[in-house]
């Protein structure tokens, strides 16, 4: 394994920002994430891909959740300040969320019907 350059990292930044402006148009798609140039290398598919956009969310979480704390917020106002400020990132990890517990339900009915 070889370790990540500077323009590895700005690789990835830019390609989670294109991820997001597709994402702008239909949060839904699902071809939201294929033909991403790179995606393999820079992220190992597109499950790193989405790991990395969570990593984001839950960094920016993290940030505001200690402002919240030292302005007397409680943590939901906290998610729900973030969520409004990025509602594209929101809508995306949602998306992705639902259709990872559908293929779940599904493997488990798969499983259940032999």
């Amino acid at each position: 394994m070889r370790a990540m350059t500077w323009q590895d990292l700005h690789a990835r930044t830019e390609t989670m920002d294109a991820v997001l402006a597709r994402a702008a148009v239909d949060p839904s798609n699902p071809d939201l994430l294929q033909g991403i140039p790179d995606i393999d290398r820079l992220f190992g598919g597109p499950d790193g891909l989405l790991a990395a956009l969570q990593y984001r969310w839950d960094n920016h979480l993290h940030v505001k959740l200690e402002l919240a704390l030292l302005q007397g917020q409680s943590a939901a106002e906290a998610y729900l300040e973030l969520a409004a400020e990025q509602p594209v990132l929101r809508a995306v990890l949602d998306v992705q969320d639902v259709r990872r517990s559908q293929a779940a339900a599904e493997r488990t009915a798969e499983v259940l019907v032999r």
